[in-house]
């Protein structure tokens, strides 16, 4: 594979697997697309897709995921998302994935509430247009 495909790969794979999780909330899709010894770096969840299994059935009804811009280099992917229903506000954050031998094996992520446009300083969504 060349290093375009890899990147390439790399995107389909980390899209795959969070709307497995997020959007589906399928925990079938940890045991299949996440590394054994998957590491974490938010402070609030542990180590392991088992830690990910438990945040899926405290997930509300209400909340909703929503992927906006993908960028990769390498092995990394960055994922520009919007979580609702994970806060008592709309989250928007990018999600940063390692990838390694096919699977996704690490994870950090940087979260804040989203501050619709229409009260943004600037007048600008913090995610693609449709989420003001």
């Amino acid at each position: 594979m060349t290093t375009s495909d890899t990147v390439a790969a790399n995107k389909a794979l980390v899209l795959k697997a969070i709307t497995g999780v997020f959007v589906d909330r399928n925990p079938a899709v940890l045991d299949e697309l996440f590394s054994p010894d998957y590491r974490q770096h938010n402070p609030q969840i542990p180590d392991g897709i088992e830690a990910i299994k438990g945040l899926l059935g405290q997930l509300p009804e209400n909340f909703d995921y929503q992927s906006g811009l993908v960028m990769a280099d390498g092995d990394y992917v960055a994922v520009h998302g919007r979580y609702v229903g994970w806060a008592a506000k709309p989250m928007v954050a990018i999600d940063i994935f390692r990838v390694a031998n096919g699977k996704v094996a690490e994870h950090w992520d940087v979260m804040q509430e989203e501050v619709p446009a229409a009260e943004a300083v600037n007048g600008n969504p913090m995610f693609p247009i449709g989420h003001k």
